[in-house]
């Protein structure tokens, strides 16, 4: 007898990964050297760094280094009230310190062009975006409607927000920007146990969401439970996406800052016990920490695909910067949680504004710019 499976709206790569799942409808057909850049990343197995052309020397977007930028950040948080979520919202919820706004990502060899809304409505007239993800993805998500809308300020704008399902319209350029909750990109059932009556969690191998339900899968090692469940993502994206209307992009892992010792090491003694009084990037090109392991599922899915997604590898560039979480200053959390920092400190959602900006930064120079 077949257990009974309920959908449930867990999470497949729960606590160890986090990703973010990017279309766009109808968008520009990518410039040469942005498709090169995608060849070299998938055919060539160049992990990590998809290359652009700046005046004929090749740039590593993805890799250098954060340096201090007075102009930054690209909007404030007040003038963004009802898009960016009380978790989020750093400032208002009592954050002391503001140094972690003012620093800018500088890759090697090339200047990241400016993030321009006005400029990206224009290009994107009449076409439509969506985010898929978890709570990181509606972070991202916000961080782009936020550095938009500062930059028109009098559009004509419309909002929905709901679950699973929110959008943003500006619709003077009849641009839509939505974001739906997917945690786990695939199915994750939450199945009743026949026997026992108790509960178990079953990947749903060959669904999605937005596809047919498929084979059950329980209790698997969580680095094969992942790789499964992006390959069904994969599957269904080479089998359902019109590459010549749409554009996909991967994000990489999100990492988090709760153990000190991982930037810490061999320098001095750690002083916290997590993110918690973290007030500015670690220096340098590179984590002290191990890199996730992960990443080396990503790289084999993608690489083995017949569309590949451009992958926005943003896991190094976002370990470096242990100060840009919420940390104790989430509207999320009660005043005794406030009080408590090693037990309730949000060391893996980001600020806003804050680092999801730059990696809408990075989107907005691999989608429209030739480096």
């Amino acid at each position: 007898m077949s257990p009974a499976c309920i959908q449930s709206s867990c999470n497949l790569l729960a606590s160890c990964f986090v990703v973010l799942f990017l279309v766009l409808l109808q968008t520009k057909v990518a410039t040469s050297a942005l498709i090169m850049s995608m060849r070299n990343h998938h055919n060539h197995h160049q992990h990590r760094m998809p290359m652009l052309q700046a005046n004929q020397s090749s740039c590593a977007m993805f890799v250098g280094t954060w340096v201090r930028d007075e102009s930054y950040p690209l909007y404030q948080s007040s003038n963004c009230p009802t898009i960016i979520d009380a978790q989020f919202n750093c400032q208002m919820y009592g954050r002391p310190d503001s140094d972690y706004l003012k620093y800018r990502w500088q890759p090697l060899n090339c200047e990241l062009p400016r993030f321009n809304g006005l400029e990206f409505l224009r290009n994107m007239k009449g076409k439509s975006m969506m985010f898929v993800g978890d709570s990181l993805g509606r972070n991202q998500w916000e961080s782009l409607v936020c550095l938009i809308s500062s930059s028109v300020p009098q559009s004509s704008t419309k909002m929905s927000r709901g679950l699973p399902f929110s959008i943003f319209k500006f619709l003077d350029y009849d641009v839509s920007i939505s974001y739906y909750k997917a945690p786990y990109l695939v199915d994750i059932d939450l199945c009743l146990t026949p026997v026992t009556g108790g509960t178990t969690r079953a990947l749903s191998k060959d669904g999605i969401t937005w596809n047919q339900e498929g084979t059950y899968y329980q209790d698997m090692d969580r680095m094969v439970a992942m790789e499964r469940g992006l390959r069904t993502w994969a599957n269904w994206v080479d089998s359902n996406i019109d590459t010549s209307r749409t554009r996909v992009f991967f994000q990489s892992i999100s990492p988090t800052h709760y153990i000190p010792s991982e930037w810490s090491a061999g320098t001095t003694t750690a002083t916290t016990t997590n993110c918690y009084g973290e007030t500015a990037p670690i220096s340098g090109m590179t984590y002290p920490g191990a890199y996730p392991d992960q990443m080396r599922v990503v790289d084999a899915v993608i690489r083995d695909m017949h569309h590949p997604p451009y992958l926005l590898d943003i896991t190094m560039l976002s370990e470096l910067r242990k100060d840009a979480h919420p940390s104790i200053y989430s509207g999320d959390l009660s005043p005794q949680q406030r009080a408590d920092p090693v037990g309730s400190a949000d060391c893996s959602h980001w600020c806003l504004p804050g680092l999801p900006d730059t990696w809408n930064q990075l989107f907005y120079a691999a989608l429209f710019f030739q480096l």
